[in-house]
């Protein structure tokens, strides 16, 4: 009996839509899958859901989803391009307005989270693959919500421009303010994020 050989780890994404060989082609439709995911990422950023301690958006649960659906690269590029709205001065961002997009926004108290989600996504990316288990899934997804909190939390303390003129807020503000009310919510938007890719992931399955 011939062996069955494993099929190639690739984003779901890539294993929804027709292979494509012709390069142009796919560069095309990537760039397709970036600005439609981006402006996901925009119209997630302006939702706030009333929740507990504080309102969340779904712009975490967007990232993570994007990442873990289009893969690695692309997931990255896509937040890479919805950051590039507004540091052109598009007011993409959660806070903008009032606050003004710019390249000075990323200096601000967000910027590290910001540049999180480019690192939650790419990380969310790997742990979506064709052959992953749903644990690895899953534990993906969560490492990408650690290291996208850690920038973030990392930069307000230590880096972050703030509007009185010092640097950073220190650890202890950093946490209290920046993180631990945040927690729960993004905690959930993560198992949503799995569980949703993990749900597309055995339709295509079921499928063939």
């Amino acid at each position: 009996m011939a062996e069955t050989l494993p099929l190639p780890a690739t984003s779901m994404v890539n294993a929804a839509l027709p292979a494509l060989s012709d390069s142009r082609t796919r560069v095309l439709r990537n760039v397709a899958l970036a600005v439609v995911g981006s402006l996901l990422i925009i119209a997630a950023a302006k939702v706030k859901v009333p929740f507990w301690p504080v309102p969340m958006t779904l712009q975490t649960l967007a990232v993570l989803g994007l990442g873990a659906a289009y893969g690695a690269r692309l997931g990255a590029a896509t937040v890479a391009l919805y950051i590039a709205y507004g540091l052109f001065g598009l007011p993409v961002f959660t806070n903008t307005p009032p606050v003004a997009a710019g390249p000075l926004y990323l200096l601000g108290p967000t910027g590290g989270f910001l540049i999180g989600f480019v690192a939650a996504a790419a990380i969310a990316g790997w742990a979506g693959s064709r052959g992953a288990s749903l644990w690895r899934l899953a534990g993906g997804v969560v490492l990408a919500e650690i290291v996208l909190m850690a920038l973030g939390f990392a930069w307000l303390a230590l880096g972050a421009q703030m509007a009185s003129g010092a640097t950073g807020i220190g650890f202890a503000k950093a946490w209290a303010f920046g993180v631990q009310p945040f927690l729960l919510g993004d905690l959930i938007k993560a198992a949503l994020a799995a569980s949703l890719v993990g749900a597309g992931w055995s339709v295509l399955k079921r499928r063939g």
